[in-house]
């Protein structure tokens, strides 16, 4: 894909980021939100692997780079307002969440307070080793 043209349709934050909501493209359960630049937005398309830009890190983030579960690509759409990205994918391994979690909407309000709905699939230590945060 040479002509780049559909990047400049993406309304970008005075950061030049947009947020990403990702969910699965089978179910349609939702996985996660996270942000995307230019340049992400445009690796994920190229490769079909998801990127995202960590604003913790300052960097680029390829889903999966430390877990290995990774995002397979299967669409992108894009909002009525050109300001919000929503990612159709296939996620491997069945873990989006860095606490091990399927999903990273895992709390629900209940009663007043955050309950915790799903279970961890696998613990973060198993995952990315002694001392993750």
């Amino acid at each position: 894909m040479t002509d780049q043209s559909w990047l400049d349709a993406v309304k970008w934050d005075e950061k030049g980021l947009v947020p990403a909501i990702t969910q699965d493209h089978v179910s349609g359960q939702l996985l996660m939100m996270a942000w995307m630049n230019r340049e992400a937005l445009e690796l994920t398309v190229r490769h079909n692997q998801v990127v995202y830009w960590s604003r913790s890190r300052g960097r680029l983030w390829r889903k999966g780079e430390s877990s290995g579960h990774v995002q397979k690509l299967h669409s992108l759409r894009l909002d009525c307002d050109a300001d919000v990205i929503l990612l159709s994918v296939e996620q491997i391994g069945g873990i989006a969440c860095h606490t091990g979690r399927a999903h990273c909407f895992y709390r629900e309000l209940q009663d007043g307070q955050w309950k915790s709905t799903d279970a961890v699939l696998k613990s973060p230590e198993d995952i990315y080793g002694a001392g993750h945060e």
